[in-house]
Order: C-alpha cells, then structure tokens, then sequence
C-alpha cells in the first residue's frame, strides 16, 4: 500500500521480469534467426542488423531485433506468408513470425534526403554500401547469427570498446541528411555513458537550429520516452543544452544558464527508474504552472494519458490544502492514495526536495496511507462499505439521490473508521441528504 513497501518488495518483481524478459528476447531472438536461416537458404544474404547488434556486443540482450538482406522486397513477401509491405519503396517489409513483427530492409545506398528525414530515392547495394549510410559507426555493425561472425566495415567495435559516439563518414552529412540523428546520438550517449566524438560533436551544435521543423515533432516525443527508458536522461538534457538542441525543442530555455540547468535536473538522479518523461521534461520548467505543462503536452504531441499525468503531479504537489483553502481531511487523502498515479508522483516530489525534507515528506505520506490503508483499498477495489443494493432495501431509488449518499456514506465510513453498513445507514437517515425528497 504504501510507497516504500511498494519500493521495499521490488526486487521479487525486479527479478521474476527478469526472467520473463530473458524468456522473450531468447524467443524474439530465436524467430530472427528463423528469419535469417530462411533468406540464407534461398541463396540471399541476410544479417541481424543495427542497434541489436551493439547490444549484443554489450551484453545487453534486445528484443528489438531488425534485419538486412540482399534479398529484394518482391523476394521477401515471396519467401514468407505473412508480411506487411510497410516501406517497400525503402525496400522494408515486415515479417510476421508467430505474430511477432521483424522488420527486413535491403541492402541499400540512399539519394539525396528531402527536408531533412527521408531520402528521394534509394538503389539496391551491398552490406559494406549499407552500412555507410547509416549513422553512427555503432549502430552500423552487422550479425551473421549463423556463424556467430560480426560484420564492422565503418569501425563500429572499435569506438565500441572506446566508449565513442561517432558519426560514419561526414557527420555534417549525416545529419542533413536525417536531422532526428542529432537527438538520437545524446540519446544514446547518455545512455551507455559514452563520450562524443569531436567532430560529431561540433556537427551538431553546428546544426542544432536546423532541428525544427525537419524533424516532426512526434518523433521527437518518441526520442525523449526513449531517453526515459535510461539512466542517463540528465546527462542528455545537460548536452542537449549544450549544443543548442534544448533551447530549439523549447525556445522558453534558451536564455537560462548551464549552471541553472545543471542545478534544475539534478532531482533526476534520484527519480524511480524508468519515469515517464513528462514528468522529466517538467523538471525543465520549475516556474510552470499545470496548465503550462499540460498546453507542454499539446505541443509535444504527447499523449492524453501523458497530459492528465502531469496534471495530477501537479496537483499531488499541491495537496495539502484543496483549491478553497481548506486543508485536507482523511476522505481527501483516501482518494488521492486511491489513484494508481499517486505513489509515482509522490516519489518524484520527494526526490526534488533535500534529504532532510525528504525523509519527512515520504514517511509522513507512508503513516497516513497505513491509517488510511482499508479504506484505500475499498476505492481501489471499488467496493464502498454501503453499496446500491443495501440502499435499494431502504427505499432509495437509483437516481441521483442515491449517488450523493452513496458519496456520503463513504465519507462517514472513511471519517468515522466505521465498516458496518447498518451502522451508517442510520447515521445517513438522520442527514440532510437522506431526507430530501422524503415525504
């Protein structure tokens, strides 16, 4: 019930997902290699491909596996019964596998980009040609699952092992070329604690203005969930910064200094892990308010979840009083603790005050939610102590009247510590709210 024995009993939960994560990324991998097994034997050649494999070399299994072929789109639909022809301009087909989608592209060299996010036109090419249009040398490796051989023609295990980020080639082209690479390259050096190489580096600040609006900005929202998913996200905010990447995602941060910006996402660290990233992100903007936040969403393209999530933060932040002024009483708490979202929110608020406030925060919210343990429960289970069919004894018709008691009878339960239906029904009769309407 309460947050720390929520986070105390974790890491039962932590190792059975484990487990059950282990078991599907060896099945996803297994399906892959079916895949590949099959475009080997109708004489293609086919590779696992991409970010797998850097995974892979880091000994951080992926069930997100992609695969690379000679085999032409016409040949892939050909050799597979079930497949979606998602890109085949691109030369990208999916390929359904006991319901689970792998996504097959051949080996390509692409035109010239338009606008910044797709090519005008691509031709057919080999591993070594495909490998160079990618972009960065880390994610441009490629896996032969049948021999266990690893493919590095842009010196991908190299900067591996180096812990660099590198762009393969031109990092100036790269980046006109697809300009999201930019945000995707501090994504994923903040998220392996790599470095970013010079040049790379000096690429971006030079295109960071360029950002918007090539790249749409859904697809920035994905690349900053991904970030979320990671240690790391402060990092990443802190180079983004530093670039010019931030302050063109949001113009409102262009004037504030790195050593404000530094100090804003230093809660970040001791967020629960993952932490959806709105409530990152609003770590950005101390000064704003709710609405603010939520007109953030809007913009963002997140989603509706994402924009009530942040406005119920927003209001556990301020729970200690309701909007009248009034402080809150224990049916306010038993509600607000009802709500899946609270624990969360409670979290976050508490890692950005200091330790000292902190300590006191959380241990004062875990006090009042074993107080209020029973009647948190019954909201979460929806089974009120009164229910319609004990007022439908007494008369009550269903309609409004008996929605406002229902209401009240839980309110006396939760004020009164009384879980005796008959026991409250008689303390209702006696209220306003039951004798309206009564001849």
């Amino acid at each position: 019930m309460s947050i720390f024995l929520g986070i105390a009993n974790r890491s039962d939960l932590v190792h059975n997902g484990c487990m059950e994560r282990d078991l599907v990324i060896t099945h996803t991998y297994e399906r892959a290699v079916r895949v590949v097994k099959t475009l080997r034997e109708a004489g293609h050649i086919a590779y696992l491909a991409g970010g797998w494999v850097r995974d892979y070399l880091l000994n951080r299994p992926s069930p997100d596996i992609d695969i690379a072929t000679s085999a032409p789109p016409e040949a892939v639909v050909a050799l597979f019964p079930h497949t979606v022809q998602v890109g085949v301009s691109f030369g990208v087909v999916m390929v359904i596998i006991e319901d689970e989608p792998f996504e097959v592209a051949t080996f390509r060299k692409d035109g010239l980009y338009l606008y910044g996010r797709r090519p005008e036109a691509v031709e057919y090419s080999t591993p070594e040609e495909d490998a160079q249009r990618r972009d960065f040398t880390i994610n441009g490796m490629f896996y032969d699952p049948l021999n266990g051989q690893i493919m590095d023609f842009v010196g991908g295990r190299q900067d591996l092992e180096r812990g660099v980020v590198r762009a393969i080639g031109d990092p100036h082209e790269r980046f006109r070329e697809d300009r999201l690479r930019m945000v995707r390259g501090v994504r994923i050096m903040a998220r392996f604690h790599f470095a970013m190489d010079k040049q790379t580096r000096e690429a971006i600040a030079a295109h960071a203005d360029s950002l918007l609006p090539a790249v749409a900005m859904e697809r920035l929202w994905q690349e900053f969930c991904k970030m979320a998913e990671h240690p790391g996200l402060g990092r990443a905010f802190v180079t983004m910064h530093e670039l010019g990447l931030l302050k063109t995602v949001f113009p409102q941060l262009a004037g504030v200094p790195l050593e404000e910006m530094v100090q804003r996402i230093h809660p970040l660290r001791d967020f629960p892990h993952p932490c959806p990233a709105i409530l990152c992100i609003a770590q950005l903007f101390p000064e704003a308010t709710a609405d603010e936040m939520v007109a953030l969403c809007g913009y963002m393209k997140a989603s509706n979840k994402d924009a009530q999530l942040v406005a119920w933060y927003y209001g556990v932040k301020a729970s200690e009083t309701k909007p009248n002024g009034q402080p809150f009483d224990a049916v306010d708490w038993a509600y607000l603790y009802a709500d899946s979202r609270t624990d969360l929110c409670l979290q976050v608020v508490g890692a950005t005050l200091d330790k000292e406030r902190r300590h006191h925060f959380l241990v004062s919210h875990q006090d009042r939610q074993q107080r209020l343990s029973g009647a948190i429960a019954r909201l979460r289970e929806k089974k009120p102590v009164v229910m319609a069919h004990h007022l439908t004894k007494e008369g009550v018709v269903p309609g409004k009247k008996m929605g406002a008691i229902l209401k009240e009878a839980e309110r006396i339960s939760i004020l009164e510590g009384i879980e005796v239906p008959d026991l409250i029904i008689a303390k209702l009769k006696s209220l306003p709210v039951w004798l309206e309407g009564s001849a």
